[in-house]
């Protein structure tokens, strides 16, 4: 599934309202980019490091592949920074570099038909599991089922509860926030009205006279969420409660809907993974704002004094377009790696993930076979708040066989606050799993169709760590994928690992920094250049 964590938490108390959590204090923008001492922010480093050990230095172009939903590659702050096919004429209809795909100028997208459709919405996994096993098992019971498929009806009883369950609650999420929404449009539209104002702030909720006990009690709830932030008003309440509607809406309609399945749009033989040639050269395609974000955050053009910075100063962002709103699916996943390795990326970003597979071979092939031509891949660990030491997010490192690869790096989402808070309180977490904690909470970068936004996830914590990768790669080239991972992992910011803090999810237990991630530490692009530069020599 995309990862792509709501800005504003969203949770119902017992009358139905929404509370709306709200942080009245601003991280800078390009927060992830700063250092832990010099500038006292949780960033890894990026603008000391150029300043300080990359000024002056050569560097050779770095490929990275942007597995996602797409980039904007018209984008002011990406345009130029774009990988354009050298091989490939654009436009012409045909495949000058004769690698199967037509007219890839800046990648491909593997979700879209030779027509030019594209898929935007998809089931998650949970859903395509459960309909296929409803076919086979509903109806059945336990004791006619045969020997040889109990353990299949067992999944069946399980994924059907699991469906069930998740189904129910974005129902309920849903119904909430709509009458929620609808209650506080009502009372925008009347205190503007009365007190003949464009926006509504705390101060105006304490200037308008309620008509019944009922609105009362609204105008008491708007006032506690706005007494967070004297600046906030009931408009930018109302945005984020659209986005939300956004969210459920989307979940209900497309996620977990047994009859939706968009799949016939692409035409492929969809039961053979290792079909390779279908898709499409719209390599944006729509609902691109997460792969745009995440673009951003690895490459953003670094001298053209607007938008923002990423961390990479030489690279190129290859599009791979393979998740779609919902659950990517695993065929789509191997493809994209294949292609991105074939076409020279040497970094690969991959920040999306499910926690049901569907074809685990097909992707562990793809891995190995870009460990195999010595490409690094940088996942993210996951939104859930969980631990998946116990709970598996794919894909994975970990192949069928029970070997790992030795080319992935797991990243856990690291807030700006400092304290207890340090670690993202949505981010997946593992002692064994996750190797390393990197910027993720309110990251600001570029977004579709132009502009910026900051988004949360460890969908933005991966691509910071892939622009850390990318720089080491592109000032060191001679070093392995292999290489730099252990680079990344044995450089990490280990100042905070003794540090008590809240163990993300909903049991707030404190633990140790150090108890979260396999290195106990942060991504830190300063320390690594300095390994790196010794490594080199």
């Amino acid at each position: 599934m995309r990862i792509n964590f709501l800005s504003t938490a969203l949770v119902f108390s017992s009358i139905g309202f929404a509370q709306v959590y709200t942080d009245t204090t601003k991280a800078p923008d390009n927060w992830f980019n700063l250092d832990p001492y010099t500038n006292k922010v949780n960033g890894v480093s990026t603008e000391r490091t150029y300043n300080e050990l990359l000024k002056g230095k050569k560097s050779t172009t770095v490929i990275v592949g942007v597995i996602d939903s797409g980039v904007d590659f018209n984008h002011e702050d990406l345009k130029d920074v774009m990988w354009t096919n050298p091989k490939e004429i654009a436009g012409n209809g045909i495949d000058d570099d004769k690698n199967g795909y037509i007219d890839d100028i800046h990648g491909w997208n593997f979700l879209g038909g030779k027509d030019g459709k594209n898929i935007e919405h998809e089931t998650i996994e949970l859903t395509r599991v459960y309909r296929d096993l409803k076919k086979k098992y509903d109806g059945k019971d336990e004791k006619t089922i045969a020997s040889a498929d109990k353990k299949e009806y067992k999944q069946y009883l399980d994924v059907k509860t699991s469906y069930e369950q998740k189904l129910d609650e974005a129902q309920k999420q849903l119904t909430q926030i709509n009458f929620v929404d609808e209650m506080f449009t009502n009372l925008n539209l009347e205190i503007k009205d009365q007190l003949d104002v464009d926006s509504v702030k705390a101060t105006q909720l304490k200037q308008f006279k309620v008509k019944d006990k009922k609105q009362e009690g609204l105008v008491a709830y708007a006032q506690l969420i706005l007494s967070q932030d004297t600046t906030m008003t009931v408009d930018y309440l109302l945005k984020q409660l659209d986005e939300a509607q956004d969210h459920f809406e989307s979940q209900v309609k497309y996620n977990y809907n047994l009859d939706y399945d968009p799949r016939g749009i692409i035409g492929d033989d969809y039961k053979n993974s290792y079909e390779k040639y279908y898709g499409n050269n719209d390599c944006k395609g729509p609902g691109s704002l997460h792969g745009t974000h995440v673009a951003g955050i690895i490459g953003a053009n670094r001298v053209n004094n607007i938008g923002v910075k990423g961390v990479g100063d030489n690279v190129r962002i290859m599009s791979v377009r393979a998740v779609p709103d919902g659950d990517e699916r695993d065929k789509d996943v191997a493809n994209a790696i294949i292609y991105a390795v074939d076409n020279g990326a040497k970094v690969i970003n991959m920040s999306f993930g499910k926690t049901y597979p569907y074809d685990k071979a097909a992707v562990d092939k793809a891995v190995k076979y870009a460990e195999s031509k010595d490409v690094l891949l940088v996942h993210a660990a996951g939104n859930d708040g969980v631990d998946i030491d116990k709970n598996i997010f794919y894909p994975c490192r970990k192949f069928a066989n029970g070997k790992k690869a030795n080319n992935w790096i797991e990243v856990g989402a690291l807030n700006w606050k400092t304290g207890a808070d340090l670690p993202a309180n949505f981010s997946n977490y593992g002692k064994k799993t996750v190797d390393v904690f990197a910027p993720g909470v309110d990251i600001h970068s570029t977004k579709n169709d132009g502009g910026y936004l900051d988004e949360s996830g460890t969908s933005m914590a991966s691509p910071v760590t892939a622009g850390v990768a990318a720089v080491i790669r592109s000032y060191y080239p001679n070093l392995t994928a292999k290489q730099v991972k252990k680079i990344i992992e044995e450089s990490v910011d280990k100042d905070y690992k003794n540090q008590k803090v809240k163990q993300p999810g909903a049991d707030k237990t404190e633990v140790k920094f150090s108890d979260l991630s396999n290195t106990g530490g942060v991504v830190n692009l300063y320390n690594a250049i300095l390994k790196a530069e010794k490594k080199s020599k």
